[in-house]
Order: C-alpha cells, then structure tokens, then sequence
C-alpha cells in the first residue's frame, strides 16, 4: 500500500506491504461525539454553576473579590471560536460579574511555565478579538515570567521535599480560576487538573522536581498512565499550593477529541474533578486497537508542529517527538520495536525560539556524552544562564531548562527500541549525532530493519497524521484498561 506521512512542509510517500495496520486519531476509530456548537455555551454554563466538591462562584465571589484567570498557551488547546478557552472565560465572566466582581479586579494569565511568553499575535489568536479587546488595553493580560522574582511566591518544599515555586498574582488573588485541557499528554496521561498549575505557573526548580530522568526514566512512566511518579508530584505540588493559598483553584476543565472539540466539561475542585473528567477522556485517549504487537512503528514528521516551527528538524526535538510515540504506544510495540520517521533534518534549530539546543547539541557530541541522561548535570549549568533567561523573558524564547525536560524525554526512544530510522535527512549527521539511524527512503529503512533487526515479516503499524492531530494513546484490544 501507498501512504504518505509528514515530511518538512509537505508529505513523503512509501510503499509498505499490504497487512500493514494503518492507525489514524479520530477516523480509525471514531471519538465519543463532541458537544454541538450550538450547546456547548449551555453545557459550559451549566458545569460552572454545578462545580463539583465546592461552592459555586456565585457563592464564592463578591463585590472586591480579586480574581485571576489561568489560561494554557498556545501549544494545545485550540484556537476555533467555540474553543474552550473562549468559551469558558466568558461564562465564567458572566457569573463572575453578576455575583458583583468589577472587571477591574480580574486578570488574564498565560500559563506558559517554561514554554515562550505569550505573544499579542498569540493572545488574540486563543481569546479572540472580543475578549482580547476587553482586557488587553487595560493591561489585565499578562503572561507567565518564570523567571519575575518580584512576582513569585516561594512555598518552600512538599512533604516529598519538591520545591514550588508559583505564580504571585495567581497565589495573592482571592479566586484562582484553571482554565484546563482533559487532553492525552504523555507526561503523565492528561493536560488539565493539577498538571496544569503544577508546570503552567511555576519556577524551573519546582519542574526539575518531575521532568528529570530520575522521574522520567522509571517503570510507571512508559507507557503513559495516570498512576505514574511524575502525576502523583503534580497532584501534591497542585495540593500542596492550594494549602498554602487557604483555598482551592476553580477548574474548569473540557475533555476534547481529535480536533480539541469539547466532548464533556467538568468544573470544581480538581482533587474531585479530576479524577471524574479521566472517566470520558480515557475512553477517547486510552483506544484498545491492536490484535498483535508491532515489530516496526511508522510516521512523519513535519518541520512546524506542537512547540513551534523547528520542532522537526531540531535534533533534540525531535527525539522528545519520537520519544512521545513510544511513551503512548508502548502497550502495542513488541520489546525489538523499530520505528521509521520521515524528517528533513536539514540543520535549522530556530535558534531564536531555542537559543541554547544548538550548544546543548554540540556538548553531547563530546566529553563522554554517550546518552542524552549523560548531559543532566548541565541542568542548573543552562538554567541559570543569563543571556538565555533574557530570551525567555524579552524574546518569547523556551527557557533553557526546558531542553533538559526534552533531553529526559528523547532517551526515552533509545530506552524501548532495537533501532531508529530517520529517513529523507538533508543533513543526516545531525540524526547520526543524536544516535539514529539514516535512509534515504521508507522502503531502504524497512528492508534495512528486515535484515538486523525484525526479519523478513514483520507486524507494521503505520501513523500518518500523528502530530497534526489530537493523539491517543494506543492500547491491545484485550487490555485491562480500568487501571490507566
């Protein structure tokens, strides 16, 4: 059979034998059915004023109340005119207004963590032009600054002894509102809930407590689950900030399919919510697909994609990509798994929006760097650098502890395959240097695997589209999936 699958800015075909099992979210097996349009300001409403183990917020606020709005960026979510995000601030506004808070005491917050600061462009994009107009010229929009100690609260440690650092506007406010995605993330099963507060609103050292290879690389993190180390460090670090602030957060969290459409909407005290809204969400994320395990995966790679315009072409990137299909899949991939990826690898780092994975990347090819968990002792080293903070803080760069989240990420892939193909490389040593291999084509990288690695017919499962759309989290058709 022909397909075609993700390559730079267009497509790569390759022909691959006919039992090849083709796996495609959303269409190969269809989500639960999305709220109509026309519904879902009715259902938003109507899962605000019902929060779940808390008052509503017509009891909770008044005329005073000082209230901020914890917004996810621009890298999930959705951006269409009844997307979550707008919908849900503007019901909640509602209810917010009628119970007397005055606009002037509400603020909208970017919770980008570690990832760039919200642009304007990007602000309008996710608030639409009404709200943005509403708020932004009277300067109540803000994005997350990380690195902004004047307006960081220090907590001092968990019980576990990680260290949270949060948000001070979010931590003084009177009402903290989460604004979250029930969306399969394969850093600890879903997007939303306490994950949202405890990488959206926070310090590099209180992220260095979950995204590191001691959290990353044990047993419960491949494959993705709910039940892992680095959930229960989000759901205490969530906690453990609602106890210091006297109060819980107000989510509001959407379950979204394939095309971040809004299956079911959940509000209320994520300690209770949470765990409810994974009831719909895993049976659209956690899909029990394949009859036998898989000896070969796969897939494309597009240049522009989740984190930005690079992604697929820069080296360290690209292994946290291809370290998030086995993270998902690991349940269908045989123990010898190859996979095979498309890439143009043809040497753009988008030095602008990653300025330090260029001298990350050099320093793994020397001094005695033999797995990408070897650089982890340049955590702090990267962190604390000035140059690239100011970058993340004035030039809507990543921060530079985040190529040590995407590094812990990448070994991810060497740790549960027999061998990687990335195939259409214009600059095939960049892959070379992270440890992959090279081919021209598909068919010369499957025929390669045939001979050193899976034999001459081996199971194929084929992913076209699985970074363009909504991702799932592949499962046998006989698991038990009451525990995920």
């Amino acid at each position: 059979m022909k397909l075609d699958f993700e390559y730079g800015h267009g497509l790569m075909s390759a022909e691959l034998p006919d039992t090849t099992d083709v796996f495609i979210p959303g269409t190969t097996v269809p989500d639960p059915p999305c709220i109509p349009e026309n519904e879902i300001y009715e259902k938003t409403r109507e899962s605000v004023r019902n929060p779940m183990g808390m008052e509503p917020l017509s009891k909770l606020a008044h005329k005073g109340s000082k209230v901020v709005f914890v917004i996810p960026d621009i890298v999930k979510g959705g951006c269409q005119p009844t997307s979550h995000r707008k919908v849900a601030i503007q019901v909640i506004l509602e209810e917010l207004y009628t119970a007397g808070v005055e606009k002037k005491d509400v603020l909208l917050l970017f919770s980008n963590g570690l990832h760039p600061r919200t642009t304007v462009p990007e602000m309008k994009q996710i608030l639409g032009e009404k709200l943005f107009n509403e708020f932004y010229w009277t300067h109540q929009i803000t994005s997350h600054d990380s690195e902004d100690y004047e307006h960081l609260a220090d907590l001092g440690c968990t019980a576990r002894g990680d260290r949270v650092l949060m948000n001070k506007y979010v931590f003084d406010c009177d009402i903290p509102i989460l604004i979250g995605h029930t969306q399969g993330n394969p850093y600890g099963g879903y997007s939303g809930g306490y994950k949202h507060c405890a990488t959206g609103i926070t310090h590099w050292r209180s992220i260095a407590t979950h995204h590191v290879p001691d959290v990353m690389h044990r047993g419960d993190f491949t494959p993705v689950s709910g039940h892992s180390l680095m959930r229960t460090k989000f759901d205490e670090i969530g906690m453990y900030m609602e106890e210091k602030m006297g109060h819980p957060f107000f989510c509001c969290d959407a379950v979204l399919d394939t095309y971040s459409r809004q299956i079911e909407i959940n509000s209320g005290y994520a300690k209770v919510m949470q765990p409810k809204s994974w009831i719909m969400a895993n049976k659209r994320t956690y899909v029990p697909f394949a009859e036998k395990k898989y000896d070969v995966m796969v897939f494309g790679m597009p240049q522009n994609f989740h984190y930005g315009n690079g992604m697929g072409t820069n080296p360290i990137q690209m292994m946290q990509a291809l370290s998030a299909q086995v993270i998902r899949h690991k349940r269908v991939m045989k123990e010898n798994c190859v996979i095979i990826c498309s890439s143009i690898c043809n040497g753009y780092f988008h030095d602008e929006r990653w300025p330090y994975l260029r001298e990350l990347y050099e320093m793994f090819q020397h001094d005695y760097m033999n797995i990408l968990p070897d650089m982890n002792r340049y955590g702090e080293y990267f962190a604390t650098n000035e140059e690239y903070i100011r970058k993340y803080r004035f030039c809507n760069a990543f921060h530079p502890f985040h190529g040590f989240s995407m590094m812990s990420c990448g070994h991810i892939a060497e740790m549960n395959t027999s061998a990687i193909y990335i195939v259409g490389a214009q600059e095939p040593g960049i892959a070379r240097g992270m440890g992959l291999k090279t081919r021209a084509t598909f068919e010369e990288a499957l025929e390669d695997a045939k001979k050193k690695f899976v034999g001459p017919n081996p199971n194929i499962l084929a992913l076209p589209q699985t970074f363009k759309l909504g991702a799932v989290h592949l499962c046998m058709k006989d698991d038990d999936l009451s525990e995920v």
